[in-house]
């Protein structure tokens, strides 16, 4: 039984047969991002070859000011074709084993038994309705029901909208990421005085799923500190490896 970021989190695998496995593929023509065996979108061994335990990554440069923040693993391999597959192929029953991984970031990023609220990075509405769904917001969920499941006393909380003019961030460095996200998002005062109501005392998690020059959550930490909602951290999946010169981030 996996274990991460203390007692309050268990995230156990749990394999189907190889049976029902193929029944699957039969199906749907569904195999595993990570190895392609046929069956479901991620195979056990796949994900239970993932690190156990997130750690602490922070961008180089990192923007200031930035809150403490962890990921499961770099942005390559398995993590990097589960975040696409979900994202961009529309491989909806990857949230489950995204909200997995996701739960092990919130996990190493907060004490255990505090009571915590999990705030997504909002999506354009563009790509929500080109994509068909908000991956952002669906992995964040399953990450809390992974967390509840295990005693954690955990909510998640749609506080931030995004402004109009923002683009996609594809292809920009870190400068244009900046630019693109400043002054960005904002947080809706109706939804912070019930988040205040209803959990006066929760540690605030901003969640992505890869962190690469952290102008995405340190936009959003701005926009919840500016409305008196502090931000103890920042979870995401994947953290892009450190890079070096100005050519674009992917």
């Amino acid at each position: 039984m996996a274990r991460a970021g203390g007692d309050w989190w268990d995230g156990p695998v749990r394999p189907l047969p190889d049976l029902a496995d193929g029944f699957v593929d039969l199906v749907l023509g569904s195999r595993c991002v990570g190895c392609g065996r046929p069956g479901r979108p991620l195979c056990a061994a796949c994900h239970a070859a993932q690190p156990e335990e997130a750690s602490p990554h922070r961008p180089t440069p990192c923007p200031a000011g930035l809150a403490p923040s962890h990921a499961v693993g770099a942005y390559d391999g398995v993590l990097r074709a589960l975040v696409l597959a979900h994202k961009e192929q529309r491989v909806l029953a990857l949230a489950e084993p995204l909200g997995d991984l996701l739960a092990r970031a919130v996990a190493a990023a907060v004490a255990p038994g505090e009571p915590v609220v999990l705030v997504p990075v909002p999506s354009r509405a563009a790509s929500v309705r080109q994509r068909g769904h908000d991956p952002t917001l669906a992995m964040t969920r399953a990450a809390a029901r992974v967390l509840r499941r295990s005693g954690g006393v955990v909510r998640t909380a749609r506080l931030l909208r995004l402004r109009p003019g923002v683009v996609d961030q594809a292809g920009l460095d870190a400068a244009g990421r900046a630019a693109n996200l400043a002054g960005s998002m904002t947080a809706p005062a109706p939804a912070v005085r019930r988040l205040a109501r209803r959990c006066p005392r929760a540690h605030v998690v901003v969640c992505d799923d890869v962190l690469t020059t952290g102008a995405t959550v340190r936009e959003a930490q701005r926009a919840l500190e500016a409305v008196g909602v502090p931000v103890a951290a920042v979870a995401v999946v994947a953290a892009t490896h450190r890079r070096t010169g100005t050519g674009p981030m992917p």
